[in-house]
């Protein structure tokens, strides 16, 4: 069971250190014993280090009067300082332009969500050398802060998205601009391991052509600055994307869009002999892609506040699962673009695992996946849809009753959900579980008992959103009602804990679990 649930991300590194954001992170390192990844944009973009939607800034580069670097490393200290107090490993994203190195740098600081994002921080620099000279410092200067065992175990990866106007380039442009920040990451780190390119989802025709000429170039073209062929390439990362679409009254979720990029981008990695074993990790892997844009303007993102998310989430990760056995690719990671925004209202619908320090649905479902043991175990369900075709057209006939389950010494976790694209009222499925084998793992007696912990998300458990709408949806929550609201964001049993009778190496355990549910059992002995 490699954990691939365990990367999260977000544009806004300055709400890192924010009081919510040191909150979160404190969360979503102890979430289980494996270590958590994440990676922010702007680590490289300039400006005064205030933060705004799909906007911050460190300062790292600029320049004085006579054109030579000035370095400041405050900001950028202030965002690592608090990854390594959490003990989180940051999956490090070079990027963006400086201002003083952007061949088109005005106008630089965009105002989302007005007019275009893709502002002077999108463009190639002035001078690679000099570009070359900022990477090498900014990754000389944390590796001398917190010491090479630490960086060793960090991620390394150049820019976000060439393939979009993230870069105002042409993609020759972003290989240059690859082989040279490769090569200033190895002076700087010779450990360091690196990759790219972080593309859009290969479902589409653009991206898929952009990811294998990406993947050719460090296989078999010539280094913009060594001149050999190749450049290292030590993982492979794209960003697959579902398309939900609202409905008039409710949304319909687009999860076929998402696993069809997944496994595209699979096929074309396999596709390459000298890529073939190369981890790859889903460098954004989510319901739609904008984490900033709200649902009071986008009502398609209504999913973001209640269960629904996190079954979406529960369905596309096993579904990940899934598609990199059949394709028989190395999957590292999935990076959940979502973290927590800073001065917005209480539920607005942004892609975020809290809000104003609640913690969301979605964030109790990584802690479901936190709570499962570190080998799989073979788990069957009738009520389970055929991989191949929640691929092809989603989830939009029966839902998919579906499970993961593992075990560890003396436990065993079954996690279950019950997901539909289409969120509507529909009756909770009966859940008759068996499992089997349990004589054997135990060594003990015909008849025996284990204690059975039936943890629930649903609209009424492990739900903030559900208890803020029935306190009325306050913007101001006086203190008792957010310490109400705090409780009911953390993941909930659904029961007391009971011992069950094991009866010739048998459990069994019969419930209901409401559509968009999940369930995780939790059984010791």
């Amino acid at each position: 069971m490699i954990p691939i649930w365990n990367y999260f991300g977000y544009d806004e590194p300055n709400y890192t250190y924010s009081p919510n954001g040191k909150k979160l992170l404190g969360e979503l390192a102890t979430l289980s014993p494996a270590p958590v990844y994440v990676r922010v944009h702007n680590l490289l973009t300039t400006g005064d280090g205030s933060a705004s939607l799909k906007w911050g800034s460190t300062n790292v580069y600029t320049e004085d009067a006579a054109g030579k670097p000035v370095y400041s490393w405050t900001l950028l200290d202030r965002i690592f300082d608090t990854f390594h107090a959490a003990g989180i490993k940051p999956l490090v994203e070079i990027g963006f332009m400086p201002e003083a190195l952007s061949t088109h740098s005005q106008p630089y600081r965009h105002t989302f969500p007005q007019g275009s994002v893709f502002t002077g921080w999108t463009y190639p620099p002035k001078d690679y050398q000099k570009w070359s000279e900022v990477v090498f410092q900014f990754v000389r200067h944390l590796r001398e802060r917190y010491g090479d065992a630490e960086v060793k175990t960090w991620l390394w990866e150049v820019w976000n998205e060439p393939d979009i106007p993230y870069w105002q380039g042409t993609p020759e442009e972003f290989f240059k601009l690859y082989d040279y920040s490769v090569d200033a990451v190895l002076r700087a780190l010779p450990d360091a391991r690196v990759g790219g390119p972080d593309s859009t989802g290969p479902g589409s025709p653009k991206a898929a052509e952009f990811l294998r000429n990406f993947l050719d170039h460090c296989a078999h073209q010539r280094n913009q600055v060594t001149g050999k062929t190749g450049s290292q390439l030590d993982f492979i990362a794209f960003h697959p994307k579902g398309s939900p679409a609202w409905q008039g009254d409710h949304v319909v979720m687009g999860m076929a869009r998402q696993l069809a990029s997944i496994e595209q981008g699979f096929k074309i990695v396999k596709s390459f002999p000298e890529w073939h074993d190369t981890p790859i990790i889903l460098g954004e892997s989510d319901p739609e892609g904008c984490a900033a844009c709200s649902a009071r303007t986008n009502p398609q993102n209504g999913y973001r506040n209640g269960a629904l998310y996190a079954a979406y989430t529960a369905e596309a990760i096993k579904a990940s699962y899934a598609l990199a056995a059949r394709e028989q690719v190395r999957l590292a990671g999935s990076v959940t673009w979502s973290f927590e925004f800073e001065d917005q209202p209480y539920f607005e619908g942004f892609r975020e695992l809290a809000t104003n320090g609640l913690d969301k649905p979605v964030l109790n479902a990584f802690r479901m996946f936190g709570l499962l043991g570190s080998e799989r175990v073979k788990v069957s369900s009738t009520g389970a849809l055929p991989t191949e075709q929640v691929v092809s057209s989603g989830v939009r006939q029966q839902p998919d009753i579906s499970a993961i389950a593992t075990r560890k010494n003396q436990e065993v976790d079954i996690m279950i959900w019950n997901y539909h694209d289409e969120d509507g009222d529909a009756p909770a499925a009966p859940i008759d579980l068996a499992i089997t084998g349990l004589l054997e793992a135990m060594h003990i007696a015909p008849m025996h008992l284990a204690l059975v912990e039936h943890f629930r998300i649903d609209a009424r458990h492990s739900n903030a959103f559900t208890a803020w709408k029935q306190m009325g949806s306050p913007q101001s929550p006086s203190p008792e009602q957010y310490d109400q609201l705090q409780s009911a964001g953390h993941l909930q049993l659904l029961t007391s804990p009971a011992w069950v009778p094991i009866e010739h190496g048998v459990a069994h355990l019969q419930f209901t679990l409401p559509r968009q549910g999940l369930t995780l059992l939790r059984i010791t002995w």
